[in-house]
């Protein structure tokens, strides 16, 4: 970073309050704590965070993201400040500005209630906004990416940076935003009848109420659904995207279990923890049924859900 703009940015700096030893909320319920733990509540509040730790770690809802039991040392920021939380709709064109850490169920239901159509089908998605741009968080009714006209974050040195649709790398569960600081995000949204739209909302949480364990303590599904790297028979042909979940189910992992951490009964592609359950376990069962997938089929399925560690 050069002197100039690093001058600048620490000119825009605002002390932020640090929280030290703090347990990192995630929904599996368990894992390590932060060493040191930020709720910036403006942008120059967050450069501060960035010029103490340019390799901070972003905490969004913690849905999808799983902290070994060591925690991590970097400095954690999450963005619940008003700032980042709020959105606003521009009634004449349909697009949305909203913040990073804004809840996405709850961005769903106003959407909805508004009649401006895009979203519902993430519906049963626990993110924040910005988790969910940076893994492109969608499933069998639709993505994020789908709605995205811009994203505004920070550079890793503090700068402003602005990225248009078409200069995002959109793909299976994957941004390239991983590094960037994001702030704000502008969706366009259709008009569209709310009584349709929720219609369509109710159809799409009562399929993954059916079909996932979502009352037990899990982050989602584990495993992104791989390409095949050659015909499988009964499985399907090469280069074809196929279910992670039928995948472990007929490797004979559901039911599978390492200490408080088990595979899912109703859904091999959900991993699910006991109260006494420790990061390592899920760890080590994750681990297990990667190798019996490989073992069966020649598979390899790469995780879905982020690993935080002291070795990052």
């Amino acid at each position: 970073m050069g002197r100039d703009a690093m001058t600048t940015v620490r000119a825009q700096a605002e002390a932020v309050r640090i929280e030290n030893d703090v347990l990192i909320p995630t929904w599996f319920h368990i894992g390590g704590r932060a060493d040191q733990l930020a709720r910036p509540e403006s942008a120059s509040q967050l450069r501060t965070c960035l010029l103490r730790d340019p390799e901070l770690r972003m905490l969004g809802d913690g849905a999808n993201l799983l902290v070994d039991d060591d925690g991590v040392r970097e400095l954690v920021v999450q963005l619940t400040g008003p700032e980042f939380t709020g959105w606003t709709f521009d009634e004449a064109t349909g697009l949305l500005s909203v913040g990073a850490g804004a809840n996405l169920p709850k961005l769903i239901l106003e959407a909805v209630r508004r009649g401006r159509g895009g979203l519902e089908g993430l519906g049963g998605i626990p993110a924040s906004i910005g988790g969910a741009l940076v893994m492109n968080a969608g499933g069998a009714f639709g993505q994020i990416a789908d709605t995205v006209v811009r994203v505004h974050g920070l550079t890793r040195e503090g700068q402003p940076i602005t990225l248009e649709r078409d200069e995002i790398d959109f793909r299976y569960r994957h941004s390239g935003l991983d590094r960037l600081i994001i702030t704000r995000a502008e969706l366009e949204l259709s008009e569209e009848d709310p009584a349709g739209l929720r219609d369509r909302l109710k159809e799409v949480m009562h399929y993954k109420k059916q079909s996932q364990p979502m009352g037990d303590r899990s982050a989602g599904c584990v495993f992104k659904n791989p390409v095949l790297p050659a015909d499988i028979e009964g499985i399907g042909p090469r280069g074809e995207r196929v279910s992670a979940g039928m995948l472990i189910d007929r490797a004979g992992c559901k039911g599978l279990a390492v200490r408080g951490a088990s595979v899912s009964a109703r859904h091999a592609n959900f991993i699910v923890t006991a109260p006494d359950a420790h990061a390592r376990d899920v760890i080590d069962l994750m681990a297990d049924v990667r190798r019996r997938v490989h073992d069966a089929f020649g598979v390899e399925i790469e995780p879905e859900i982020v690993v935080w560690s002291s070795t990052r």
